[in-house]
């Protein structure tokens, strides 16, 4: 790619970063987590994550598909727990049997190729990523917990209204409750993202990923890490 003197080079380079932007998104597992100490002796929090390997089990493409998108597969699994189209699936992309797959929009995939393998060297320290997860469910909740309510008074004759909702509506006008009242209900065990996570560690041998801070979900809970979507805007990319 050569560039001339023109003023609209950056316009040039900032599209051509955009169009050519490699793979930066790989699922894996929470391990769970640690402590280290950097060099100044400061304790960081960090989360381990078991990163890939990855395998790339499909391509969508802008004509067939309608958008640009990668299709990843991870963790493997015996072969006789698979459905006959998701053997089928993987066996046409020549990957191993997989029990997950999960897509992610890319803006170019033509450097990649059905049946690759994705690692962990994808990040360096000193990157920040966005990590996905599935909370934990945490049952039935009270609007207190679920909410944050403070909860009725605890005195003035108030005997059983110390974690009561309190009114949810009017009367006869409108005569209904309005969609979107806070309630207690079923809390956790929702699809949550945490953003702009410092990468601290990358062990491609040990598939092995560590971000400063915590992540959503249980151990072992199925997570995906990618290229921090906040950062790469204000970059411009």
């Amino acid at each position: 790619m050569e560039l001339g003197n023109d003023a609209d080079d950056f316009y040039v380079v900032m599209q051509f970063l955009k169009t050519s932007a490699m793979l930066k998104s790989i699922l894996g597992t929470k391990v769970g987590m640690t402590q280290i100490f950097d060099d100044e002796g400061n304790i960081i929090p960090v989360t381990l994550i078991e990163a890939g390997p990855c395998y790339v089990t499909q391509k969508k493409t802008k004509e067939r598909d309608g958008y640009v998108a990668v299709q990843l597969g991870f963790q493997g699994v015996k072969e006789r727990k698979l459905t006959k189209p998701h053997k089928g699936h993987l066996e046409k992309a020549k990957c191993p049997p997989l029990k997950y797959l999960r897509e992610v929009r890319i803006d170019n995939h033509e450097d990649l190729e059905e049946g690759q393998e994705i690692k962990a060297d994808i990040f360096q320290v000193g990157d920040l990523v966005d990590v996905s997860g599935t909370s934990k469910g945490k049952g039935f909740a009270g609007v207190v917990k679920r909410h944050h309510f403070a909860g009725g008074l605890k005195t003035h004759g108030a005997s059983d209204r110390h974690r009561a909702p309190g009114s949810v509506g009017a009367g006869t006008t409108p005569g209904r409750v309005f969609k979107g009242m806070r309630m207690g209900g079923r809390m956790g065990g929702e699809r949550v993202t945490v953003l702009n996570l410092e990468v601290v560690i990358v062990d491609p041998e040990k598939n092995l990923i560590a971000v400063k801070g915590a992540i959503p979900g249980a151990k072992n809970g199925l997570v995906m890490v990618r290229e921090a979507i906040k950062q790469k805007e204000r970059q411009g990319r």
